[in-house]
This record gives structure tokens, sequence and C-alpha cells, in this order.
């Protein structure tokens, strides 16, 4: 062999054995979007034009599950386990877990050699972003938060500093901005962006783009929240990032109030919506899009339970996960790759006392009710206790496993929600 075909052979078989580069991870979390918001998966009234493309170039699960409400959701998307292991399984519970105990996101990619931001809801969580790994954060106080006529809107947190809201200034191109600059300065370095944002939780207001005239803002924060997801593509496109960033999107939980009852797919509404068991309250749209890496424009029906964030994110960075901490998450990377995997067999759902575990065709509830799921997400048919008895027996053998009851048992008032949040609202209707 003659010395260059020899430095040649070198050089290759070096450039084969390198380590490939990690991915940037931008981990978009839309505010009480169900499947029914998105025109990719079928909205009649609303439509999502950059989020569909992302769908296009990308995979789009229809199987996608989380908590039904945004601060139970949160609390398993970052931590990788179910509520009666973290005992965040309501609002005013998930407030009460502690870094020393519950390890995010962040800090099991920093060891990896990621840097970190929070931008956006901090939702129902406690302490601060920083408190649980994240390098920098701009954060807002409660949900829905777009201008400062809101009593919550007059200020927000950006690393620890409080900083005021300006007169006529719209909080989610702040958070927007804010999420570009921390892009442009770890350009060079693997990041993880936990990007959460404000739409489309009520109170709806109109946005800079809404027309004096309009008398519905709902399609309006739908189009504004699909434009800013275009903004964000696009500059990631003008740093050159594009290639080696790994986009995820998804919805905190199902679609909110009326909303829900309006957001028609095929002019039927779905089953439920936030705060309820049914499938409307956790089914929840998720694409994925990493250029060159995930198969483009496939939609699939492979069960993703929101556990299943950290340990794949943790997997694509090469990151260790926590030894001692049982993570009930299971990586989907290679199907994020194009890869079969290994594909979920059944997701579990948990909100107060209330649960089920779900597979393709079935789901079981805590009371022993089997439903019938082949017309989901419209319709779920319980089951007399004599029928499908294999499914039942299958739903009912992963149930024993996790045994939920005899975890972190909620103390809540049983619907998940903020404690007095009916009777604070009563005695506002009688002021």
């Amino acid at each position: 062999m003659t010395r260059r075909a020899f430095l040649a052979a070198a050089a290759a078989s070096a450039w084969a054995q390198a380590p490939a580069k990690k991915p940037n991870i931008v981990f978009i979390l839309a505010d009480d979007l169900g499947i029914n918001g998105l025109s990719c998966y079928g909205a009649d009234q609303l439509r999502t034009p950059n989020i569909d493309r992302l769908a296009a170039t990308g995979t789009r699960y229809t199987n996608a599950y989380t908590a039904p409400l945004c601060g139970p959701s949160r609390a398993l998307i970052l931590t990788g386990r179910y509520a009666f292991r973290t005992g965040a399984t309501n609002q005013d519970a998930t407030g009460l877990m502690k870094p020393e105990v519950e390890t995010m996101t962040p800090k099991i990619l920093k060891q990896a050699g990621y840097a970190s931001a929070m931008v956006g809801k901090w939702g129902q969580l406690p302490l601060g972003p920083a408190e649980f790994g994240f390098d920098e954060h701009l954060k807002f106080a409660g949900s829905g938060i777009y201008w400062n006529t809101q009593d919550k809107g007059k200020k927000y947190i950006r690393n620890g500093e409080t900083v005021k809201l300006a007169d006529k200034e719209y909080l989610p191109d702040v958070m927007h901005r804010y999420l570009t600059d921390f892009i442009t300065r770890h350009k060079d370095r693997p990041f993880f962006a936990y990007y959460s944002l404000s739409h489309v939780h009520a109170e709806i207001l109109p946005t800079p783009d809404s027309a004096p005239d309009t008398k519905d803002y709902y399609p309006d924060n739908i189009r504004y929240m699909d434009k800013l997801v275009g903004q964000l593509v696009a500059e990631l496109d003008r740093l050159k990032l594009r290639e080696n960033t790994l986009l995820v999107f998804v919805g905190d939980n199902g679609t909110g109030g009326h909303y829900a009852a309006s957001s028609t797919i095929g002019g039927k509404r779905i089953s439920g919506e936030k705060g309820s068991m049914l499938e409307g309250g956790a089914n929840v749209p998720l694409i994925v899009n990493w250029p060159g890496k995930t198969p483009a424009g496939k939609v699939t029906a492979d069960l993703i339970d929101s556990t299943d964030f950290l340990p794949t994110f943790a997997d694509l960075a090469g990151a260790t996960l926590p030894p001692k901490t049982v993570i009930d998450g299971r990586t989907f990377a290679p199907q994020i790759q194009g890869k079969k995997g290994q594909p979920r067999e059944w997701i579990f759902i948990q909100l107060a006392r209330m649960w089920y575990v779900r597979d393709a065709k079935y789901k079981l509830d805590q009371n022993g009710q089997l439903f019938d799921m082949s017309k989901a997400p419209f319709e779920e048919i319980p089951l007399p206790t004599t029928a499908a008895a294999p499914a039942r027996a299958r739903l009912q053998a992963a149930l024993a496993k996790l045994n939920p009851a005899g975890g972190i048992l909620d103390t809540g008032d049983g619907t998940g929600r903020h404690a007095g949040r009916d009777a604070n609202k009563k005695k506002k209707k009688q002021r």
C-alpha cells in the first residue's frame, strides 16, 4: 500500500470511528392543545401550516398520551416517572417535588455536555428551573399569559431577575426572542431547549395579528402559535443548525373548556377534554422532525407515554440515567430514526386516584371497567365483565405490576385540580 493510500485509509477509519455529533433538542410544549387543534390531525376549522410542514417532513404520532392536566403532565415529561412515584398526582401536589429527590431532563443531559434553557410556562412545578438543572430560563407565573393587562402578566422572571412586561409587548414574542438568543449563543455545542408556550391556554386574548373586528380569538391564537413555530424553524435554518436539531412538538394535555366542543375533526367531537380521563384529556399531538433522520411523512400508531421523552433524549445524547431511580419511560429513539425499536404494548395515565392502562385496542381503569377503543378518539365503548377476557387479563397484569395504589396516594379533592378551585369560582360569581 502506498503512503497516500495508507493515510487515506487511516483517515477513513478514524472518521468511521468518530462519535456522531450530539443532536440539539428543542422540545416545544403547547398548552391545552389536543389533537383536535392541528390541521395535520384533521381539525376542521383550524389551520396550522408550519406545524403541518413539520409533520409532512417528519413523523406524526396518533397515539401519544400524557396526564390530562398541565402540572402532572409536565412532571411526567421532565422526570420520566409516574405520579404515584413522584407524588405529582394533582395540580397542587406537583409543586411538592424536590430536586434532591427527582432528577429532571436538563440535569441528565448536562453530563453529556448539553447547555439547557427553559422558556415560558413553568406551570405548577416547584421552585424554579434553575433548581432543577436548567442553565438559563425565562418564566412567567400562571398560565395563558400574553399581555401586561393581565393580573399575572405585569412581569416575568429572566434568569432570576424580575422584568416588567412593557405596554403593548407580547410575551410570546419576548419568549421567542429569548429562545433564539439562547440558541445563537450555544450554536457551537449541543443544547436542550424546553420551550413551554403560552398558547393556547385561556385567557384567550387578541394576538398582535388579530383584526380589530375579530369576534373569536381562538383561531388567531392557534395561528400565532403556528407562526412562532415557523419562525423558530427559519432561525435554525439561518444558523445552519437544522440538520442536527431534533424538533419535538407536543401538547401538554387535551383541549380545554368549550374549545374542545367546537374543535371538531371530520365534523365530530372527540371524547372528553382537558381534565377528563377520556381520550380527549390525554391523547395529544406529537410530531418529531430531524432532517435526514426521521422518516418524512410517516404517520405511526406506536403508543407513546409522556414519560418516554426523558429516556429518549438521554439515549440520543449518550447520557446515563439515574442508576437508583425507577424510570417508567421507554426510549423511542430508534423509531425517531426510522428503526423498529421496541414499541410499547401499553401506556399508563393517572390523575388523582383515577388511572387507566391502555393498549392499541382496549382501556382498563382503576374500577376494573374495560373499554373497547376501536372507535377512539370519538367513542369509548364500555364492555361487560365477560367480554374480551384475554385483553382484560393482559391489562390487569400490567396494572398489577405497576401497583399505583401502593405508591404515593393523592390527597386532593379527587379531580386533580387545584384545591378549592370550584369554591373560588363560586365566590367570584357572588361578588
